[in-house]
């Protein structure tokens, strides 16, 4: 459900804004002169916005002037950890990857200045089509169309590892050799960022996946954050997935951490109840593919060897408590209004212990 729109996140103007207590999320008028410098939605009048998705990470607006529709994109209100957020880096990703064919919205325009709404934003195309979380769409829901959408989502991840990034203009985007290592670094310093009390669990893992980096294969896109509900599928059967969403974690590096992380989010019939962190709880039925059917064809079709999966896995869950614990800070802050950050103290505590029971031996 989307998050409701407080008061003080849309404002018609600046001034408006500065009388508030809160940083506004958008400022209307300007939007609006931007819109119309950019030839999009021409004519007068302010864009009405609706919140789209969950607004856990980045705040998604369905924005709606004139006959045209599309979809605004900004980070969320601080503090926010140093390079997280970076909407104008999700913008350039999905320009590059437009006439690939990776299955992406057009991005129609990108704003750097923080005198139109107050931060970095863009806006893209709005695709039609069903988002699958909680239920399957009543065209899909037969055990055969459940298996169709598992496959699917693996066919449509291998098209995205199989774009020639350097030739699409990411020279740049990422390092293409150490990502590993990188990640480990990196979240290890985002840990410190973000944490609001100390687990040990957390430090534990991290030195575990320093201490047993796996050798990468050649390089590739990485979504980051590749799961069922960050795709779109078209109206009806047969199951066809038009769209991918969310770029924000995306970069250069081992591909693998996708089908990690793909695994962690995929439930089977027979999982454990994974609580309030059981996003993909509606592939329990009748016909949905198992993780062991989804690796399996992710093998199949990328000619990739799935080793040392484990590592990928704990790796992608570890990540998910150190975000986790970053969203669970700002709404403690203040800074947040969705209820459902505030409900992460203990459920981080939880996941990181998730992520240790499997750099120990676990499955998923």
């Amino acid at each position: 459900m989307p998050t409701p729109i407080a008061p003080d996140d849309i404002v018609l103007t600046h001034s408006e804004g500065a009388d508030n207590d809160r940083e506004p999320l958008v400022v209307l008028e300007p939007l609006a002169e931007f819109l119309d410098s950019n030839n999009f939605a021409p004519g007068s009048g302010l864009p009405n916005l609706e919140p789209v998705g969950d607004g856990h990470s980045n705040i998604t607006y369905l924005l709606k002037r004139g006959d045209r529709t599309a979809v605004l994109r900004r980070p969320p209100r601080g503090p926010l950890p140093p390079t997280a957020h970076n909407v104008l880096r999700e913008a350039r990703l999905l320009s590059a990857l437009e006439g690939t064919i990776a299955r992406t919205p057009k991005v129609f325009a990108s704003c750097s200045d923080h005198a139109v709404i107050g931060s970095d934003f863009y806006v893209m195309e709005c695709v039609d089509g069903d988002v699958i979380l909680d239920t399957v769409p009543e065209g899909l829901n037969t055990p055969e169309e459940h298996r169709r959408i598992g496959d699917e989502l693996v066919d449509a991840l291998v098209e995205v590892h199989s774009v020639d990034w350097e030739a699409a203009g990411l020279e740049g985007f990422g390092k293409p050799t150490g990502y590993l290592e990188r990640q480990v670094s990196r979240f290890l310093g985002l840990w410190d960022h973000n944490k609001t009390r100390e687990i040990a669990a957390v430090e534990q893992v991290g030195q575990w996946l320093r201490e047993n980096l796996p050798e990468s294969g050649p390089a590739t896109i990485v979504h980051g954050d590749y799961r069922l509900g960050n795709t779109m599928y078209a109206h009806g059967a047969p199951a066809r997935l038009v769209s991918i969403f969310d770029w924000e974690m995306a970069t250069i590096g081992d591909p693998l951490a996708d089908v990690g992380y793909l695994c962690t989010l995929w439930s089977d019939r027979a999982d454990p109840d994974r609580g309030m962190f059981e996003l993909g709880a509606v592939t329990r039925n009748e016909g949905f593919a198992s993780r062991a059917d989804l690796v399996s064809r992710y093998e199949e079709k990328s000619g990739r060897s799935m080793h040392n999966l484990n590592w990928y896995t704990a790796l992608a869950i570890w990540k998910a408590v150190v975000f986790m614990e970053g969203n669970y800070k700002r709404a403690s802050s203040g800074s947040s209004d969705d209820e459902f950050l505030k409900g992460f103290g203990d459920g981080v505590v939880q996941l990181a212990q998730r992520a240790l029971d499997i750099s120990e031996g676990a499955s998923v």
